[in-house]
C-alpha cells in the first residue's frame, strides 16, 4: 500500500485495531468517528481474532491442516497461519486492494497464499487456484473460516453462500463462523454508520440460514465465550458464533 487510499477500508480499520501497521489516517479517523458513536472497539475486535485463533487450534487439532479463510482482511495480528503454523492456508478477499497488501505481507510465508475470492460466490475462486492453495482439498477435510462477512449479506445471499461453501468442501470440513447481534441496535448513530446493507441477527435466525451445516455441542455463543483459554473476556456480546460440522 504505497498510495494513500481516500477512502477507509473496514479491514484496515480492523487492522488499527488490533494494534497492526496496515493502515492509514483515513483508517484511523473513520475508526475514531464509529467510537464516538459507539464506544472502544479494539478489545472487541480482538475478542473476535482471539476466537478465530481458538477455533482454528482447535480444527487443527482434529487433523485439518487445510484453512480457506473468506473475507481475510489484512492477515497478521494472530490471523489464521499464525493460529496454526505448518497449515496450507488460502486467504481470500473481495477487495484487490487488501489481497495486494495482504500478499505483501504473505511474501515468503510458506504453504500460504492470498487470492481473490468473494464469500458470497465460493466457486468462483476456481478448481486450479484452490489445488494450488490447498493440495489435496477434493479428499481431505478443509477448516472454512468465514469471519466478519454475514452482517453484509442478506439472508437469502447468507443462506446460498454457506450452502455453497458446504458443496465446495469433502465431508469432515469444519466452518468457523460469527454473526453481528442486535447489540448494535442499541447505538442508533453507530448503527447509522453501517449503512443500510447492514444485516443484524438473533442467534436462531443465523442457525436457521446454517442449512445442512451442523452446529458442534458447543453451540452458537458469544464468541469470548467459546471455548475460552481461560477466564472469559469481558467484553460486550457484539459478535456471536461457534463451529459447525459436514
Amino acid at each position: 500500500m504505497t498510495e494513500a487510499p481516500e477512502a477507509p477500508s473496514t479491514a484496515r480499520m480492523i487492522d488499527y485495531w488490533l494494534g497492526g501497521t496496515s493502515h492509514h489516517p483515513v483508517d484511523v479517523a473513520a475508526a475514531h468517528a464509529f467510537e464516538g458513536a459507539y464506544g472502544p472497539c479494539a478489545d472487541i475486535f480482538r475478542s473476535l481474532r482471539a476466537f478465530s485463533g481458538r477455533a482454528a487450534r482447535h480444527v487443527a487439532a482434529g487433523g485439518v491442516d487445510l484453512f480457506l479463510v473468506f473475507g481475510a482482511g489484512i492477515p497478521a495480528q494472530g490471523n489464521v497461519h499464525e493460529a496454526v503454523p505448518g497449515a496450507h492456508v488460502l486467504y481470500t478477499d473481495l477487495d484487490p486492494a487488501i489481497v495486494a497488501a495482504g500478499r505483501a505481507l504473505l511474501d515468503g510465508v510458506a504453504g500460504v497464499d492470498y487470492v481473490p475470492g468473494d464469500a458470497a460466490d465460493p466457486r468462483g475462486i476456481g478448481a486450479a487456484v484452490l489445488d494450488r492453495g490447498l493440495p489435496g482439498w477434493t479428499a481431505r477435510p478443509v477448516g472454512v473460516i468465514f469471519l466478519g462477512l454475514a452482517a453484509f449479506l442478506d439472508d437469502a445471499a447468507l443462506a446460498r453462500a454457506l450452502a455453497e461453501m458446504y458443496d465446495l468442501v469433502p465431508a469432515g470440513s469444519r466452518l468457523a463462523f460469527d454473526f453481528d447481534a442486535t447489540e448494535l441496535a442499541a447505538y442508533p448513530d453507530a448503527l447509522a454508520m453501517m449503512g443500510p446493507g447492514f444485516h443484524m441477527r438473533e442467534p436462531e435466525q443465523f442457525a436457521a440460514l446454517l442449512g445442512r451445516w451442523r452446529v458442534t455441542d458447543d453451540g452458537i455463543v458469544p464468541v469470548a465465550r467459546w471455548r475460552p483459554d481461560g477466564p472469559v473476556e469481558q467484553v460486550p456480546d457484539a459478535f456471536w458464533g461457534g463451529l459447525a460440522v459436514k
